[in-house]
């Protein structure tokens, strides 16, 4: 049905829609572990309009059964279009993408046992540079929330992709690493025995093993022992594999890691609709050596207002930030060649 459409016909009915939509949220790899949850959640929050689905398979069925949720956004779901001859733009995933405010990735495949971020770059890397392809398209104006690992590279290949077509805006490309902030904020409440939703870690660097470093020497009122410091800092590092070897091959980390895209993207929504949101998000950045870090942000209508910096680091976090330093490097240098080869 799609691929009878043309795309004149579908910027048409879209920018109807959008007159009356507000906030469009774009979801690119919905059918899947991440994006199932996290579309639900989505479509419960009172900040989106409009929602869509996209995926290469179960998208439509997802936005079905999203559409039975009595919320007042509308749901859409969409798959890519029939290849063509001569060929031509993807209209299902332009149906997805136009109108969009704001378009979370969190497509790719997920870890298994034994296997690292890093492991997923082949198959993930070109699945976000295809998408981002079809952002520069269809919303090159929206804010892109980049959930696909490895982090560290794909948000450099996104980076790219849209400097390639010209429409690159570095407000409005953020990597999401709300995951580490929110298992920061758990691990230390626990050990305070205190309401995690009080606590506010700052993690700064990158989102991949020894590239995520929580700032737990700024949390006020806690001095912790090296001991502490030392398995709290690891565990945030490594939380990722403490699912992954949990679900013992099934997934890994989907469930947390929605309900961070859903925290990163609400906070996106209400910045451009005029609240003051400060939150961390891995972003083109002059704060280290590092083209692109992990840091607090402030956000407003146009993404990304201001990267803030990220007060002094402890002597023990000094540490743990040099050994960060040429890993993240190396991984940013990867994602930019890949994307240009």
């Amino acid at each position: 049905m799609l691929a009878s459409r043309s795309l004149s016909a579908i910027k048409k009915s879209l920018s109807a829609t959008t007159r009356s939509m507000s906030n469009k949220v774009a979801v690119l790899g919905a059918a899947g572990g991440i994006g199932q949850p996290l579309s639900l959640l989505l479509k419960l929050s009172p900040l989106v309009d409009e929602l869509a689905c996209y995926d290469v398979m179960n998208a439509p069925g997802v936005a079905a059964d999203l559409s039975h949720i009595p919320t007042k956004s509308k749901v859409t779901g969409s798959l890519p279009s029939p290849g063509a001859w001569p060929q031509r733009s993807n209209e299902g995933l332009g149906e997805a993408l136009m109108g969009a405010k704001v378009v979370v990735i969190p497509a790719g495949v997920p870890r298994k046992p034994g296997m690292t971020r890093d492991d997923l770059f082949n198959t993930n890397a070109s699945i976000v540079k295809t998408l981002v392809e079809g952002c520069a398209e269809f919303c090159p104006d929206a804010v892109l929330a980049i959930i696909s690992n490895p982090v560290n590279s794909t948000v450099p290949i996104a980076a790219e992709v849209l400097k390639q077509r010209g429409v690159y805006d570095p407000r409005k490309l953020c990597g999401v690493t709300t995951l580490d902030v929110v298992r920061a904020n758990t691990f230390v409440g626990a050990l305070l025995n205190k309401d995690p939703s009080e606590i506010n870690v700052t993690v700064i660097g990158g989102h991949a093993g020894i590239t995520i470093l929580p700032l737990f020497s700024q949390v006020p009122g806690w001095k912790a022992s090296q001991e502490q410091l030392e398995a709290i800092t690891v565990r945030t590092q490594f939380g990722g594999d403490e699912v992954v070897q949990a679900k013992a091959g099934a997934g890994s980390a989907t469930l947390s890691m929605a309900y961070a895209g859903f925290l990163f993207t609400e906070n996106v929504l209400k910045a451009m609709a005029g609240e003051s949101v400060t939150q961390c998000a891995y972003v083109e950045s002059n704060l280290t050596e590092a083209k692109y870090f992990a840091s607090p942000c402030k956000f407003g209508k146009n993404g990304v207002e201001e990267v803030l910096g990220y007060g002094e680091l402890s002597a023990y976090e000094q540490g743990w930030f040099d050994k960060m330093m040429p890993e993240l490097k190396a991984q940013i240098k990867k994602g930019e060649e890949f994307a240009n080869k």
